[in-house]
């Protein structure tokens, strides 16, 4: 095989498939796109051939009856649509190709079920090199964006104290003054004496 092919082949293939064998029961998880949405659509069914399984176009065909019509479906391992393939049951069988289940209905159908593993078989393959959270570098960006914006207000060479007393002093300065002689007693602005000397003026007439 020409070096690039199997480079290019290498890239496409799944880290891990399952190990799927002719005579399983299998429940294959599809991802269907329609339009901007998509959704997990489940199939479930009984695997009649295995195709290419150490190659990169691996297949499966998997047959099921609905309505009272057989329906088979083929699905590509390496492919990015299907999602996972859980084994349900796993049965006994010496050929590849179980083309004679295409003619059989109920109870001769059913094949010689074999106790397995189920947990060790279904178990999700570990992809390597992969984040745990592909969104975690861009949520460390905006936050460190948020942190410099905010460290800009204070200027290195001030100190929280030094800060703490200018604001203190722009404070008092906006209170108003009293009266040295009163104390107690605040000063009134020129406005709220003009409007108290217009309030008393009908009193006395």
């Amino acid at each position: 095989m020409h070096p690039l092919i199997k480079e290019l082949e290498t890239a496409q293939r799944k880290p891990a498939i399952s190990p799927v064998r002719s005579g399983d029961t299998v429940r294959v998880h599809q991802m269907i796109r329609e339009g901007a949405k998509q959704r997990v659509q489940i199939f479930e069914g009984v695997v009649i051939r295995t195709h290419r399984l150490g190659e990169l176009s691996a297949c499966v065909t998997v047959r099921r009856i609905a309505s009272g019509i057989g329906v088979e479906k083929t699905f590509l391992l390496h492919s990015p649509n299907v999602t996972k393939i859980e084994i349900v049951r796993r049965a006994k069988v010496r050929r590849n190709f179980l083309s004679y289940l295409r003619e059989r209905r109920g109870k001769s159908a059913r094949l010689q079920e074999v106790a397995f593993d189920k947990a060790a078989v279904n178990q999700s393959p570990v992809v390597k090199d992969v984040k745990e959270d592909p969104l975690a570098e861009s949520k460390d960006a905006e936050v460190t964006e948020l942190d410099t914006g905010a460290a800009e207000d204070i200027k290195p060479e001030e100190s929280t104290e030094e800060v703490a007393k200018d604001e203190g002093k722009e404070a008092a300065a906006e209170e108003p003054k009293a009266d040295p002689a009163n104390p107690d007693e605040e000063t009134l602005s020129d406005e709220e004496t003009a409007e108290g000397v217009s309030e008393a003026e009908p009193n006395k007439q």
